[in-house]
C-alpha cells in the first residue's frame, strides 16, 4: 500500500460525490461553510461562493470567528475522521468513490472551525488531540465515533481510551 496523498480521496471539495450537497453546482467547502456560518454572504452574481459570515461559536475553541474569504485560513473545514488516519486505517482500500464521500461527508465528517485548532489537530484522533473547548468534547468524540462506525474504519486503543473518559463526563 502506497503512502496518503490527499488526492487520493479525489478533488479537493468536489461537487461531484453522493453526499448531501453532491451535484448542486456547488463545491463541498462552500456549502459547509453556507450551513455552519450565520449572516452568511454570497459573492456577487453567485449562489455558491460565501464571501463572509460568523461563526458563532467555534466548536474547537469556544470563540466567536468572523468569517472573511480574504482571509479564508481563519475558518477551516475539518474532517473530523482526519484523511490520513483513514487512510492508514482502511481507506486505502475502498473505491476511489468511496474515499470520494468520505472526503466530502458533509453531514457525518465536516465540520468548520478555527484554523489555528485544526491546524493542531492535524491527523489525529482524540487519543492525540481533544477540542481546547471542554463544552465539545463529548460531541468531538461522539461524532469521531460515529463516522469510524458509519465507514468501517478501526480506532485506536489510545482512541478507545480517550472516548472512555470522555463520555464519563457526557451528560
Amino acid at each position: 500500500m502506497a503512502g496518503y496523498e490527499r488526492e487520493k480521496f479525489g478533488q479537493t471539495w468536489t461537487d461531484d460525490h453522493g453526499g448531501r450537497g453532491g451535484h448542486n453546482g456547488c463545491d463541498t467547502r462552500n456549502d459547509v461553510l453556507a450551513a455552519q456560518l450565520t449572516g452568511v454572504r454570497y459573492r456577487e452574481r453567485s449562489k455558491c461562493v460565501v464571501i463572509s459570515g460568523t461563526l458563532l461559536t467555534d466548536p474547537y475553541t469556544g470563540k466567536r470567528i468572523e468569517f472573511l474569504k480574504a482571509k479564508a485560513t481563519e475558518v477551516q473545514i475539518d474532517h473530523m475522521y482526519p484523511l490520513a488516519r483513514a487512510w492508514d486505517m482502511g481507506a486505502s482500500r475502498w473505491t476511489q468513490q468511496r474515499r470520494t464521500d468520505f472526503a466530502n461527508d458533509q453531514a457525518a465528517n465536516l465540520l468548520a472551525v478555527n484554523g489555528p485548532a485544526n491546524a493542531s489537530k492535524s491527523d489525529e484522533g482524540p487519543g492525540e488531540w481533544l477540542p481546547l473547548n471542554r463544552a465539545y468534547r463529548c460531541t468531538y468524540v461522539l461524532r469521531y465515533l460515529q463516522v469510524a462506525h458509519k465507514y468501517a474504519l478501526p480506532i485506536t486503543t489510545a482512541d478507545r481510551d480517550a472516548a472512555r473518559t470522555i463520555t464519563r463526563t457526557c451528560p
